[in-house]
């Protein structure tokens, strides 16, 4: 997968990096150095993510790799992790060609306990249970993350967009249909957009937010 979101290149003790604005411990369940790459504007650098704390990482730089680039400065930037946890799941009954269902609306569920945001959003998506989502994720309450979501959507024969777009609380204009995260304290609170409505899993459906809310979202592809 990659992430996409706009970033300064700071210069910090004789080195240079940049501050990565979600926690890679829930979005890519890495930790450690990381190996990557990035697109900075229209570069492509290898390099590395350095742990600060509590899955939050920077990227680490070298002063070539920066020196056509204007310090303190906002940039666009395409961050791609290698070897993703993110799998298309051989034994799914299902494909991108022959999906769950065709998403041409969407019924608000509603999580029975706390902690189960990412399985009820799979679930209003896949048009099937909480249930059945925990057993095909084999994940409990506060255990899916973002990848897992995604793998999960690939079992389902759910097409999405393979960039997470991250807005940090910029005014956006949404697809018709995506997954949407929270800011929530260290992890994220996840919620499904489709078609100008918002299904909460803690809420009733809703048709405005407050977009300075929102860390990011990942497209879902629907007609």
């Amino acid at each position: 997968m990659r992430y996409f979101f706009h970033g300064r290149v700071l210069e910090q003790n004789d080195e240079y990096a940049i501050k990565i604005p979600f926690n890679v411990w829930e979005v890519c369940d890495k930790r450690g150095v990381i190996d990557a790459d990035i697109v900075l504007d229209n570069q492509i650098i290898e390099c590395k993510l350095f742990p600060e704390e509590k899955g939050k990482y920077k990227i680490l730089l070298n002063a070539e790799d920066v020196s056509h680039f204007e310090l303190d400065m906002e940039h666009k930037i395409l961050l791609h992790v290698r070897d993703s946890i993110i799998q298309i799941h051989q034994n799914s009954p299902y494909s991108f060609e022959n999906p769950v269902r065709v998403i041409d609306g969407m019924e608000v569920i509603i999580q029975p306990v706390h902690g189960l945001c990412s399985q009820t959003c799979i679930a209003m998506l896949a048009g099937v249970t909480i249930a059945e989502v925990m057993s095909v994720m084999g994940l409990r309450e506060w255990q899916a993350k973002m990848g897992e979501m995604i793998s999960a959507l690939n079992y389902y024969g759910i097409d999405h967009s393979n960039i997470v777009i991250y807005t940090e609380g910029r005014e956006a204009t949404l697809p018709k249909c995506c997954i949407m995260m929270e800011r929530m304290g260290l992890y994220s609170h996840y919620l499904v957009h489709y078609d100008g409505r918002f299904y909460d899993p803690n809420l009733p459906v809703f048709d405005e937010y407050d977009m300075s809310q929102l860390l990011g979202y990942l497209e879902v592809k629907c007609p």
